[in-house]
């Protein structure tokens, strides 16, 4: 025989509410549960989760070390924005040292 008085009040028709709205009723031993997030505005349930990496990550580690391919490397540089160059920029001289010539050998 189960003892008398000692297992909470079961409430059968619990309301869950979120927002101030009721969103769905399931039993529990409170009367209502205050909720901040359920399935109905969830991310993952309704789809409208935002993912910040587009790029795969076997893209990204073959990118990094160099083992891209040529399809990759192209398609890279065709995001890139090209570099614009102002007006007051003036290109700047290289300056090139003369190369030494190699020195003929004496042939006695």
């Amino acid at each position: 025989m189960p003892k008398p008085d000692i297992h909470p009040t079961w409430y059968p028709e619990s309301k869950v509410i979120c927002n101030g709205e009721v969103v769905m009723t399931t039993g529990s031993t409170k009367p209502e549960l205050h909720v901040d997030v359920w399935s109905g505005n969830h991310p993952f349930f309704t789809g409208t989760q935002k993912i910040l990496d587009t790029e795969g990550r076997v893209d990204r580690f073959m990118r990094k070390y160099g083992m891209a391919g040529a399809d990759a490397q192209t398609d890279a540089d065709e995001k890139k924005p090209a570099a614009k160059k102002s007006k007051t920029e003036e290109p700047s001289a290289t300056k090139t040292e003369p190369k030494e010539e190699p020195k003929a050998s004496k042939e006695d």
